[in-house]
């Protein structure tokens, strides 16, 4: 959000046409719901429920029906997560595209397709996108991105419940006593939660109004995890899917990322096992790869591993404003740094400063270690092994105004420079950085009025429009629920929590200065409006959705109705004339 870490300050999210269908869904019943489940309180446990009854009559009947059908929403989200969809691995994937297929179908729009991207630019296939167009007949379109793709599950044994069963259990059962009930699964938070807070509310306001008060473009990919190459794919070759699109429903700059494998063979190098392994005892007499490995990886960072040793690789690199500065002291002051790495699930940061944290999370840039392999892979007991091969990946982020493939060619330079000429380097995708849209649009300002007719908190943009340039939006990466705030709120203005980096393909879409353009859509992101953050341990075990707060403010059905109340307003505001539209038949 990922259009997200503590990312939520900005939010986001979330094709052999089926030819144009009519499909039409009738009003419900707003008073009648199926049998309770759950026993969801839409309004959380403290007792205290806002006075809605003087907003427009479409909008008080679309929230009652959203109290109502609570339980089948949170219902939705589970069924949801029970689908495994890992891009990583594959697993569930065609079955989670055709399942995303199936809620844009239920939705009513005219257009859905499950599009087979082929063979990306960096050599590998993509997975699919879904695209869907919903043509309300209304004068503006609004597009949705989602990922339905997730994080593999990696720590089984740390899990309170199965990563793919979606159980609902008590805040202390999933280690956070302040919160009523959470949904623990694999993607619940990155990002099923966000994405069916945002399908509910499209299906509760079609339900009573008949139709929404805009067109709406869904666009879901499946390879966010694997660095957007199929979207990015997709967005090369069918931009125009999009050129109907006043604006993204929510969004924000991103930092940059690119991803390679580097690997260690006995072939390439010359000495070591050839062509498989061989027995560990031959290590008295022969060469090892793995040792070589990781010394080649030891002469690119520093001793304490926080600062590469690339020559250039801090070219070009962009340091905060005055006025940026200024701001990261503010969010530094009120910072507990025990708290905030507790919170994340971390012993503690690589700087005791909180100012420098705040840079470090904002404006730094990073070269990881994210998994190695090779040889004797089984925990426990045994097995002597002398690896022919040692492979590990890394990610490194970077900020405006460097270029990650630029990074690579540093990288690949450096390697030769240090004496290892021999090592592979791959490069697996890239993710330019972007800057997002400025905070003064129709998208954002309705996010921002939404909050105001709700009688909520609003970011107004703040870090998120200025020094937080390269946060991603509501999908991805990890922005964890930070422990040490007022009681009930999530949001990171409440718990003063550091800006945090994390990339998604803020560049496919925005209408802002990107590092590299790719496709031909240019439009406006939401951002500044009422920020919650329903979820958290993105990428780690017990990954949870808030499905039940203490208060209103931050509830599951109270997200549903922002979603509801932003479309209304961005409906009537028009600053901006709207594309032209073409009419599904």
């Amino acid at each position: 959000m990922r259009l997200s870490p503590v990312v939520m300050l900005l939010t986001a999210s979330l094709l052999v046409l089926t030819g144009c269908k009519d499909k039409t869904t009738a009003p419900t019943d707003t008073k009648t719901s199926t049998k309770a489940k759950f026993g969801i309180n839409p309004y959380g446990t403290d007792g205290v429920k806002p006075d809605f009854s003087k907003l427009p009559t479409e909008i008080t009947k679309t929230f009652d029906y959203i109290d109502t059908h609570i339980d089948e929403h949170v219902e939705n989200l589970q069924k949801w997560v029970q689908q495994p969809s890992i891009s990583n691995s594959g697993e569930g994937i065609p079955e989670s595209a055709e399942m995303v297929k199936g809620f844009f179908d239920k939705l009513g729009c005219q257009t859905t397709k499950v599009y087979d991207v082929g063979i990306t630019e960096y050599g590998s296939p993509g997975n699919p996108v879904v695209y869907a167009k919903c043509d309300e007949g209304a004068p503006k379109t609004v597009a949705f991105y989602w990922m339905y793709d997730t994080m593999p599950v990696t720590q089984p044994d740390l899990w309170v419940s199965p990563p793919f069963e979606g159980r609902i259990v008590d805040g202390k059962t999933a280690g956070l006593p302040n919160t009523p009930r959470v949904m623990i699964g694999r993607g619940s938070s990155n990002s099923k939660g966000h994405q069916m807070v945002e399908l509910n509310a499209l299906m509760a306001y079609k339900a009573v109004n008949g139709k929404l008060p805009v067109n709406v473009i869904f666009i879901a990919e499946g390879d966010e995890e694997r660095m957007d190459v199929g979207l990015r794919k997709f967005m090369t070759d069918h931009s125009d899917l999009l050129a109907e699109a006043d604006a993204l429903y929510a969004g924000g700059p991103s930092e940059g990322c690119v991803y390679v494998e580097l690997t260690t063979s006995g072939l390439k190098w010359g000495r070591g096992p050839g062509e498989s392994d061989v027995h560990g005892s031959m290590k008295r007499t022969v060469d090892s790869v793995a040792w070589r490995h990781i010394q080649m990886l030891s002469s690119l960072t520093s001793k304490d591993g926080n600062t590469p040793i690339i020559k250039g690789f801090f070219d070009n690199k962009e340091e905060p404003t005055a006025a940026q500065k200024e701001q990261l002291k503010q969010v530094a002051g009120g910072m507990d740094l025990k708290k905030l790495a507790a919170g994340a699930g971390v012993m503690k940061f690589m700087s005791d400063d909180p100012y420098q944290v705040a840079y470090d999370a904002t404006f730094g840039t990073s070269f990881n270690l994210d998994g190695i392999w090779g040889g004797n892979m089984y925990a426990g007991g045994a097995g002597a092994i002398l690896p022919n091969r040692i492979t590990s990946k890394h990610n490194f982020r970077y900020v405006p105004s460097m270029n990650g493939l630029d990074i690579v060619k540093k990288l690949r330079a450096q390697l030769d420079a240090n004496g290892y000429k021999d090592v592979e380097l791959k490069l697996i995708g890239d993710v330019p950085w972007s800057r997002g849209s400025s905070i003064d649009t129709d998208i954002s300002h309705a996010h921002q009025e939404a909050a105001k007719l709700m009688g909520l908190p609003s970011s107004g943009g703040g870090l998120a429009g200025l020094s937080g340039r390269y946060q991603k939006g509501a999908d991805s990466d990890s922005h964890p629920v930070v422990p040490g705030g007022k009681p009930g709120s999530t949001t990171a203005a409440d718990v003063g929590a550091p800006p945090s980096g994390g990339y998604w393909p803020s560049y496919l879409f925005t209408d802002g200065e990107v590092g590299q353009k790719v496709g031909t859509v240019k439009i406006p992101m939401g951002m500044g409006g009422h920020t919650v953050n329903g979820g958290g341990r993105n990428h780690a075990a017990n990954e949870y959705y808030v499905v039940e707060t203490r208060n209103w403010q931050n509830s599951f059905a109270t997200q549903e109705k922002d979603v509801v109340a932003t479309l209304y307003e961005y409906a009537k505001i028009t600053t901006v004339a709207p594309k032209p539209k073409t009419t599904s038949k």
